[in-house]
């Protein structure tokens, strides 16, 4: 018997953040976002989650949420299969709302990677957002009391001032946990390959998307100064698809490639990406630190099953709210997740943060 969609709403909500998250091209304070909820005619419930960093990406929020309903109204009387087709149509202009219905839709299938009887762990990372020495010391002690293994550093605000932050962390971590340098593409060519060919290796897990993500000329460059420098290079925003992974591989500007659900299309398109990466002789990594509790749920269901290295699905704490009534938890810097872990959402804490509705098909 086929199965249709009964019902979709939409909702487009703001979660303030506990604290402003520092990137490159600006402050966050809010995670803004359109969630899709799916009842489909067996009584099966599905969530998705775009949360739109303009920046990031060239989604805004408006676009989001106006091509959201525009979804919305093509899928009345659809199949869930014809569903993520249509879907899927609006994946190139705006991935992270079509990403959003996908994995709805493949939540409400019964997706394998969510269901498990059994408690599962997926390490995680933690971020240093403090700049000044004794913050950066407290905040760094306090993540490694924590358990946490591995640590992420924002740079791409101006070049010495980065590498003199980086240099006294280097200092202060000594061999106690593995270093992720983001630049966020802030850096120019020749920014990139002077940062990534100056920085001292140790510790160094890899350096992140140092320069634009069309520009493939100025990977090529950092890439080559990272090897002759012993840095792993690792491309983020350069890639939505598996044609960009091969692309960085063709042009061997990469030797880790980052994915995130809210890229990929949905769940099968993101475990398909983590092997096309290893296929292509690179190592994945996964995780968004601008996500909410669903995308960072769905992340931590396809990590601990297919990453073996520290992930990047933190956004779920960054804002001051959680939406699940059973959130993830964490335990010495892992990831925990229980068979009742993102079952159901707290209704009244999405109420009070939702900004618009609408009720879909």
């Amino acid at each position: 018997m086929t199965t249709n969609i009964e019902r979709l709403i939409l909702r487009r909500v703001s979660t303030p953040l506990t604290q402003p998250y520092k990137l490159s091209f600006g402050p966050v304070l809010a995670f803004d976002t359109v969630l899709v909820e799916v009842i489909d005619s067996d009584g099966n419930q599905g969530w998705g989650e775009a949360t739109v960093l303009t920046g990031y990406t060239d989604e805004t929020i408006e676009q989001a949420w106006e091509t959201a309903r525009e979804i919305s109204e093509q899928l009345q009387d659809q199949t869930i299969g014809d569903s993520k087709a249509i879907a899927m149509r609006a994946h190139g202009a705006t991935p992270f709302t079509a990403t959003a219905f996908v994995s709805a839709l493949e939540m409400a299938e019964g997706h394998p990677a969510l269901l498990s009887e059994l408690p599962r762990r997926a390490s995680l990372l933690a971020i240093v957002n403090s700049t000044e020495p004794d913050d950066i010391t407290e905040e760094i002690e306090a993540r490694l009391a924590e358990g946490y293994r591995t640590l992420k550093i924002k740079v791409g605000f101006d070049l010495k001032p980065d590498m003199d932050r980086l240099a006294f962390i280097q200092q202060l971590v000594a061999g106690r946990a593995a270093l992720r340098v983001d630049a966020n593409q802030a850096y120019s060519e020749a920014e990139g390959v002077a940062f990534i060919g100056c920085i001292n290796p140790t510790d160094i897990e890899l350096v992140e998307q140092t320069c634009a993500a069309g520009d493939w000329s100025a990977a090529v460059s950092v890439a080559k100064t990272a090897r002759r420098n012993g840095v792993p290079f690792m491309l983020d925003e350069s890639i939505y698809d598996l044609a960009d992974v091969d692309k960085a591989a063709e042009l061997d500007c990469a030797d880790i490639i980052k994915l995130k659900l809210m890229k990929m299309g949905g769940l099968e398109g993101l475990g398909k990406g983590l092997d096309h990466i290893r296929k292509r002789g690179m190592r994945p990594v996964l995780g968004n630190g601008v996500a909410g509790d669903i995308g960072c749920w769905m992340e931590t269901c396809i990590a601990a099953d297919m990453v073996d290295n520290a992930g990047e699905m933190n956004g779920f704490l960054k804002p001051q709210t959680r939406l699940f009534d059973v959130p993830m938890h964490l335990e010495n810097g892992d990831l925990i997740l229980t068979p009742d872990t993102g079952v159901s959402v707290d209704r009244d804490a999405l109420d009070a943060h939702t900004l618009d509705i609408s009720g879909g098909v």
